[in-house]
């Protein structure tokens, strides 16, 4: 036995033995809990089928959406949203900043408790509660993929400071001795009082709300996680909940269920009494079926199927499309620092890319709309972004962002003219050929097989670009990279020469999608080319972004300036934007996505609050219809 197994023997029969003496607390009433109404006969159950098993139940250390599906539901945050994307009040009922939006102040609102997955009291959430979770974010050795919401760009804090984060679960003959506050706060996160919680900020920071659905700002229990220490969140049992929903059930690969918080704020507003997830790996070839027999209440259509479905009468009458998500963007990446293997011409690929003409003719030779047909194939313009910033994503006073200033022309205009990609063409020819560079011109082009329809993707792509800029001029060699770690392994490893990435808003304000091209980003390495255009280029853009930035007390300005500097990203085709998410495409589904929670980013559009289960599944034309009034 490997000492590593005896110690997590140890540690669990050290648990086992607290929780029993009553150190950790007393034992949940499995006879007489407070969820009885989630099971009785006319509880409201809403069914589905998945195929992708939670990774990580800690929400304070993940950022995958699969992970956040669980704890939006399980776990408030500060502030809400409505159905048209508006933040409202969550557990804190008012807020307020100073005049440089540097200090924020939140009031928590009365009633709001800790319960545990058989929805036992445990403790009221006071705002001690966030100061932890920043403490627990900050703390290096808690390996969280969130600490950069804590330390980089606008929301900075002053999170300078990393602790030693104790936990006292093996020691329970000290239990009584344990201090309410075990570590220094001076991370920009106070406790004013039980109901007063301010954040202080090292930059004016204006949208600061929207900031704070992001996983790292939800709360934790300081009392419990000292108790239970490295054990939090390693399953449901050793959670705790102040959401909507209680993680009741939860067996990796088999079967989640959430039941109705019965001491939830606003369970008023909470309409599903009891949510339960099957797993199966084949849930995107059963899923419709198993909707049409009643086993479901939801169920993905397949893209391979959607035309079979359709053809018939029964089916097509319960399938929509799922409203498109533009909290996601993606755009195809040029790399500017090539690592990839000898035999795909890096040198030579290195000329080519600093070359701006060489570059336009690949982006006009791309039929972007055509591609698209893979994931929309009855309205596939709907998903097809000009832009990084995805319309919608931001707006001021009514006025979208992508209409701001040389922004407007990208966002109304198809970058997609075989005419101008032979001219140019032509002329990157002319230009390269001088420089030594050879042709046809190899461009490897990665895509991962796990990803749906990435690989026709990846082939029509070849197939365009070839046909309109000849054979003789360029060689696209699409590859499958490995579907265990591709990013790690393809683009942040910058084995890549072009390939089609994504970024995900953070908060509601332009400055969230300039990340990727930021120096620290590993998306096209444009911060570590030694060609002087390049390099002129990124300068423009950097002071641009600086400018941007630094103003905070006029979002049209601000919104301007960031427009341009997202201009200069575009009309020098540094990379060539795509489109939007899908959502999830086709679905049947006995919920109406409308009167859910909205927002272009963060995890409000995971949460079931606000749903209502209806008897059936809205049909195109209904979904149409529905669409049309929400927007207005």
């Amino acid at each position: 036995m490997s000492r590593f197994s005896q110690k997590c023997i140890l540690l669990f029969l050290c648990f086992v033995m607290t929780f029993l003496t009553g150190c950790y607390g007393k034992l949940p009433d499995l006879e007489n809990h407070t969820l009885e109404d989630a099971y009785d006969n006319d509880a409201v159950v809403f069914k589905t089928v998945y195929s992708s098993e939670v990774i990580n139940l800690n929400y304070l250390v993940t950022s995958s959406a699969v992970d956040t599906a669980v704890c939006a539901n399980v776990i408030d945050a500060l502030v809400d949203y409505d159905t048209k994307g508006n933040i409202i009040p969550g557990l804190a009922e008012s807020w307020e900043s100073n005049e440089d939006y540097t200090e924020w102040t939140f009031h928590l609102r009365d009633g709001i408790k800790w319960v545990d997955y058989n929805g036992n009291y445990y403790a009221d959430v006071v705002a001690d509660d966030f100061v932890c979770a920043a403490e627990y974010v900050n703390n290096a050795a808690n390996d969280t993929d969130c600490q950069y919401m804590y330390s980089t760009g606008a929301v900075v804090l002053n999170a300078q400071k990393y602790y030693e984060f104790t936990s006292y679960v093996l020691n329970p003959d000290d239990f009584e001795e344990i201090p309410e506050k075990t570590i220094p706060s001076d991370i920009g996160v106070v406790a004013e009082d039980d109901k007063t919680l301010k954040y202080i900020l090292e930059k004016p920071c204006p949208f600061f709300t929207s900031v704070l659905s992001y996983t790292t700002y939800l709360p934790i229990c300081r009392k419990y996680l000292n108790e239970i220490g490295s054990v939090f969140a390693t399953d449901n049992e050793f959670m705790l909940y102040n959401g909507a929903y209680i993680l009741h059930y939860f067996k990796p690969l088999e079967k989640q269920i959430f039941v109705k918080n019965p001491t939830y704020w606003d369970k008023k507003n909470v309409y599903l009494d009891r949510i339960e997830n099957y797993y199966d790996a084949d849930a995107l070839l059963i899923g419709t079926e198993q909707y049409m027999n009643g086993s479901v209440d939801k169920a993905i259509i397949s893209p391979d199927h959607l035309d079979e479905y359709m053809s018939k009468p029964e089916y097509a009458e319960n399938i929509h499309r799922s409203r498109p998500d533009s909290s996601f963007s993606y755009f195809y990446c040029f790399n500017y620092e090539p690592l990839f293997d000898k035999r795909y011409e890096p040198d030579n690929w290195k000329k080519a890319v600093e070359n701006l003409s060489f570059r336009k003719a690949v982006m006009s030779s791309i039929d972007r709309v055509s591609i698209l047909k893979l994931y929309e194939p009855y309205d596939p313009e709907i998903l097809l972004n000009n832009t990084i910033t995805p319309k919608g994503s931001n707006s001021f006073n009514g006025k979208d962002y992508t209409s701001y200033g040389k922004l407007a022309y990208h966002a109304g205009n198809d970058s997609f003219d075989p005419k101008k990609a032979r001219i140019y063409r032509d002329l990157a020819r002319l230009e390269l050929t001088p420089k030594g560079v050879t042709f046809p011109i190899k461009m490897l082009m990665p895509y991962n097989p796990s990803t749906e329809g990435w690989k026709q993707e990846a082939y029509m792509m070849e197939e365009q670009i070839e046909s309109a800029l000849g054979k003789d001029f360029i060689d696209v060699i699409v590859t499958a990279g490995s579907d265990m770690g591709f990013l790690l392994s393809v683009r942040m490893s910058g084995k890549y020469a072009f390939m089609k990435c994504r970024w995900g808003a953070d908060y509601e304000d332009p400055q969230t999608w300039t990340e990727p091209f930021e120096d620290d980003g590993d998306y096209t390495f444009w911060q570590l080319s030694d060609n002087s255009e390049i390099k002129k280029i990124h300068k423009k853009w950097r002071e641009q972004i600086d400018l941007a930035s630094s103003i905070t007390d006029d979002n049209d300005r601000r919104f301007t300036e960031f427009a341009e500097a997202e201009n200069i990203i575009i009309s020098n085709a540094i990379v060539v934007p795509f489109s939007i998410m899908n959502g999830d495409g086709y679905i049947m589904s006995k919920l109406n996505e409308f009167e859910g929670e909205y927002s272009s980013y963060g995890m409000a559009r995971q949460r079931y609050k606000y749903y209502k289960k209806h008897e059936k599944s809205m049909n195109l034309e209904e979904y149409e219809k529905a669409y049309a009034e929400w927007i207005e």
